[in-house]
């Protein structure tokens, strides 16, 4: 019984001091600070930082992606075929993506979607029916490059 009393009061002054009052400090102080600079950004309406700049269309493609999250298919509205592979890497993830996107939205079939290449280098996917769009080049230039093929 006296050994067990000891290992209670042993856990007990543990357990209170497990977190530092300092570091419980300084949690709030970080959190509050970003609040306050984003309520101040906000406030005096600074403009956006990291938004990539606006350029003109340089060329685009509009087709309906179908894909089981590992194969995939490409194909225009009149049907022709521009890819259809059994292992579709990053355009299946991003296929999982955009069918998640049209989930949420109740979109009803699966209608087309519109790949543009930018004049500043970017593509961008952009789904017309939910509004979503993805920037296919911040994914790392190894991944864009599997959207090439429907430009060929």
């Amino acid at each position: 019984m006296l050994y067990y009393d000891a290992e209670r009061r042993e856990m007990q002054q543990r357990d209170r001091a497990m977190i530092p009052k300092t570091l419980l400090a300084a949690m709030v102080a970080v959190a509050l600070g970003g609040l306050s600079l984003a309520a101040y950004a906000r406030v005096t309406d600074m403009p956006l930082a990291g938004v990539p700049q606006d350029a003109p269309v340089v060329d685009s493609r509009t087709f309906v992606l179908e894909g089981d999250s590992v194969s995939v298919r490409a194909t225009t509205p009149d049907g022709e075929v521009l890819l259809d592979t059994d292992n579709g890497a990053f355009i299946a993830v991003v296929g999982d993506a955009l069918r998640r996107q049209r989930i949420v939205h109740r979109t009803v079939g699966n209608p087309p979607v519109t790949l543009a290449r930018l004049a500043n280098g970017r593509l961008v996917l952009t789904d017309p029916a939910t509004g979503w769009s993805a920037e296919m080049t911040s994914f790392g230039a190894g991944n864009a490059r599997h959207w090439d093929v429907l430009f060929e």
